[in-house]
């Protein structure tokens, strides 16, 4: 136990004024790298200090069990004994505590289970099946994401209007399977509690009773049903305090309402606002950054950040070729940090918009042989829809693979069983012949039932068309026309969920690795060689995340990549939500600039190859909005001058506009005029590509030329690449 009273005096005026505001509801508005965690675990151990409460009348509820024990752990180093009894836990975990004493009160017997994302989808596919509905059209993964949604909005079957009749027919019997079963899913947990307090009035005021003070850590990340939980807990004696920020608000995709924390002033009567200004964690060019971007969103309560440290150096803006270009550089300024500013690899992180954006590094690093890990995720080449894409090429091309064709002889599903494999596999042993050898015997001997016959003939038939198409038409596009005709990617499409655009969004990323290899035989041996690489035995590694996986944490020197229209903000996210969506996006590129404490360096690039075309980029309009007495510009395109003076589009003549087709604005985006040098190639010229062969120039745009090859259809390229055919 501490001598509380240094505890106090350790803290600055207003993390003081917070963690001592105990009545009536507050709202902590704790900008990053302020303390917040300290603040609110500090509150608790206050409140038991000066006996306000028992702990069994706090609760405290949190998002990730890791972030409850750390809170217990942290409460007990202040007062010791006295914190036990505390309900400190998840949403779902202190939901849960309360069904297991009310379960009749939610339809459910003594010793329930809580079933997983697995059977849950299982349960759903024997739905859909036994209401003979075509599982295409209503693809199980989606009804999953569907369903979920509703119950991170609080809606029960009867809650859901204008819904398509046969999804809310699957909902109902879901819920009634459920029942039956005895079981219930994590969205559950939160929805049948609310269920249970609205229903019985008695169970709503015990607990109101109960909770004599309420805390509720990342209040901006709360979904609907979350809120109506807390609301409902807290209209009694209003002593609830939220601790959250509204500018790191960034999980809009999958339920977070970031008004919640908006409106909590109005939910609240006599609320107080407390804001958490002083940040411990970054120097102030990298606050000054960070606020003035963030200060565009109109949606926000405001707060401007303080440094605790110095000036520091100041934000890098860097501006790249291409996206190898970039990448190159990123690895040069490593490596430099380490030799002149002996920064350890694990200092060092880079977050990327989007998920695929991590081939460009991993490529890089690899030749350069310096150490990474992929945080939240896997490698490029380990990730499972490009391991599957990988193991047709193998299958088609190296005919005798056998693991890579048991692999995807039944991907995607092809309604061949288990049994129908086992059946050719043991052919193949007893005749020493490989498994694709051994389909083809099968095939011509008829030795199979008529339906699986004309499965696994119409297979072979493809297979030997797109052998013959690698030497036609190129590795390139003879992949995307396996993925296509296979129906493997249209199989990911199908499923609209976040996590299969994620996948799909790789295997168009695919083709851009596939294209930097002369033919399928040097991209197979490469990937063999990204296998035999791994070296996830180092400890000393650059971390690669995306930025939605970095939130919460922090680090020396940071690289933010890729700030292009498109990229970020996301077209995708801004034609969908409009300006809410726009807002998002400045928020998550508020939450990527505040990780970075020492050092931060932006970039982006002129061109960038993207699923496999190279396309012209235009900077991020977030660029126009750095402050730039805070920022040193870096070009390193090698055309034109971009000093520490840099002007921004509104100060050129020439302009660029990018107009959202569906959003609900339109707005001017930074730009950079570069001189473009005259390109040696003209419309007309005939031309050759080591891997596209001849083609004819139709258009030339700077150093980007759009040509029509012979054998790869139309591509356009950068110009270093190619040449003029005799």
């Amino acid at each position: 136990m501490q001598d509380f009273n240094k505890i106090l005096e350790s803290l600055n005026n207003e993390q003081a004024q917070a963690v001592t505001t105990t009545e009536g509801p507050l709202l902590v508005l704790a900008g990053a790298g302020t303390g917040k965690t300290r603040v609110l675990t500090t509150r608790i151990a206050f409140i038991l200090h000066q006996a306000l409460a028992f702990p069994s009348q706090i609760l405290a509820v949190t998002f990730t069990n890791k972030a409850a024990k750390e809170m217990e752990h942290r409460i007990a180093q202040m007062v010791g004994d006295t914190a036990q009894g505390l309900w400190i836990g998840t949403f779902h975990g202190i939901c849960l505590k309360m069904i297991r004493r009310h379960y009749t009160l939610a339809g459910l017997r003594e010793n329930f289970a809580i079933i997983n994302q697995d059977d849950q989808l299982r349960l759903l596919k024997e739905i859909i099946k036994s209401q003979n509905l075509d599982d295409k059209r209503f693809n199980p993964k989606a009804m999953q994401a569907t369903i979920n949604r509703w119950k991170d909005r609080a809606l029960t079957p009867n809650d859901v209007l204008d819904a398509d009749d046969a999804v809310m027919a699957v909902y109902k019997e879901y819920q009634a399977r459920c029942e039956t079963l005895n079981v219930i899913d994590f969205g559950d947990l939160i929805l049948k509690t609310i269920v249970i307090l609205k229903n019985n009035r008695d169970v709503l005021a015990e607990y109101q009773r109960r909770f004599k003070y309420m805390l509720v850590d990342e209040y901006q990340d709360t979904n609907v049903a979350q809120y109506q939980w807390l609301r409902l807990l807290a209209l009694a004696n209003h002593n609830i305090c939220c601790v959250g920020d509204d500018d790191q608000s960034i999980y809009g995709w999958r339920g977070a309402e970031v008004g919640n924390i908006l409106r909590f002033e109005k939910d609240f009567d006599g609320a107080k606002i407390i804001r958490l200004e002083t940040n411990y964690r970054s120097t102030a060019d990298i606050l000054a950054a960070a606020d003035c971007l963030i200060s565009n969103n109109e949606s926000r309560l405001g707060k401007t950040l303080r440094a605790h440290h110095g000036p520091g150096q100041k934000v890098r803006l860097a501006s790249l070729w291409d996206d190898r270009g970039e990448a190159t550089y990123i690895a040069d300024e490593i490596e430099s940090l380490q030799q002149t500013h002996k920064q350890k690899l694990d200092d060092v992180a880079i977050l990327v918009r989007a998920g695929y954006q991590t081939r460009a590094f991993e490529e890089c690093f690899l030749k350069r042989a310096i150490p990474y890990r992929i945080l939240g995720g896997l490698r490029f080449y380990e990730r499972m829809e490009i391991r599957d894409a990988i193991a047709y090429m193998r299958a088609i091309y190296q005919s005798d693979n056998d693991l890579a064709l048991e692999r995807i002889i039944n991907t995607p599903k092809r309604g061949l069983g288990d049994k129908t494999i086992d059946d050719i596999k043991f052919s193949a042993r007893a005749n020493g012949i490989t498994l694709n050898a051994a389909i083809r015997k099968a095939i011509e001997t008829k030795a199979l039932k008529p339906k699986i016959h004309e499965t696994l003939s119409n297979l072979m038939k493809k297979f030997d068309e797109w052998r013959n198409c690698f030497s036609q038409i190129g590795h390139v596009e003879t992949v995307k026309k396996i993925l296509d005709e296979s129906g493997y990617i249209n199989m990911w499409k199908e499923e609209k969920t976040i996590e299969a655009k994620g996948r799909v969004e790789n295997l168009m990323e695919l083709s851009g690795a596939l294209a930097q290899f002369r033919d399928i035989d040097e991209f197979l041996e490469h990937v063999s060689l990204v296998a035999d690489s791994d070296d996830k035995a180092q400890e000393d590694m650059v971390s690669i995340m995306t930025i939605h996986g970095a939130k919460g944490l922090e680090f020396e020197n940071l690289f933010l990549p890729g700030w292009e229209e498109g990229l970020f903000p996301s077209q995708q996210t801004i034609d969908e939500l409009g300006r809410d969506g726009l807002e998002e996006e400045r928020r998550l590129a508020y939450v990527a600039i505040t990780r970075a404490k020492k050092r931060l360096t932006i970039s982006f690039s002129s061109s960038r190859m993207v699923f496999g075309n190279i396309i012209s980029s235009i900077p991020s309009r977030f660029i126009d909005e750095l402050p730039k007495e805070h920022i040193e510009a870096i070009n390193n395109t090698g055309r034109g001058n971009m000093g520490p003076g840099y002007k921004t589009r509104s100060d050129r003549e020439e302009e660029y506009e990018f107009k959202s087709s569906q959003s609900r604005f339109q707005k001017p985006v930074t730009g950079y005029t570069f001189e473009k040098p005259k390109s040696k190639f003209s419309v007309g010229d005939k031309v050759t590509h080591p891997v596209f062969g001849f083609g004819r120039v139709l258009n030339v745009n700077g150093q980007h030329v759009q040509i029509v090859f012979e054998k790869a259809a139309i591509k356009t390229l950068l110009e270093d690449f190619i040449e003029k055919a005799a």
